[in-house]
């Protein structure tokens, strides 16, 4: 009997969900995250918090800048933490060069989208994002209460 485990299901740990609202999100890369002992464990409580978080390029790396990671206050006594200290993000060299020459562009930028449990690691979920005109947005949540309105429709039948 073959046993079937979820191991390789990605658990997600905290979204930003106004990311979605702001920008249009072309492409997702999903990146390593280059952490302490301390952040892993609050990350693991829960402690995390990405909605004003954003990716910078700096001497051709990946930086995520904005991230909140509330310290446990069981925190070792001699590690002084930076809830929001700037961390390396860690991706394959080819992948960052083709995300330095998309940003590069006009108008895209580097956002995560997710912080999530991958086979036991924590990776983060970039994606590259083109910036939401006003006009945009309510379009986008026109369209939004239209599928809930037909959901309702086709529920009430």
């Amino acid at each position: 009997m073959a046993f079937i485990s979820d191991w390789h299901i990605p658990m997600s740990i905290v979204q930003n969900k106004k990311a979605f609202h702001d920008y249009f999100i072309e492409q997702r890369h999903e990146a390593g995250i280059s952490l302490e002992g301390w952040e892993v464990k609050a990350i693991r409580a829960g402690r995390a918090q990405i909605k004003e978080a954003y990716v910078i390029v700096k001497n051709a790396e990946l930086y995520l800048v904005g991230c909140h990671i509330t310290p446990l206050p069981t925190a070792s006594t001699h590690v002084t933490p930076d809830p929001t200290r700037t961390r390396k993000l860690l991706l394959h060299a080819e992948e960052i060069s083709r995300l330095i020459g998309s940003v590069e562009r006009a108008g895209y930028t580097l956002l995560p989208l997710d912080l999530h449990f991958s086979r036991g690691r924590i990776k983060l979920e970039i994606g590259l994002a083109k910036g939401k005109k006003q006009h945009d947005k309510r379009a986008s949540e026109k369209d939004r209460e239209w599928q809930r309105e037909q959901q309702r429709l086709i529920r009430n039948r």
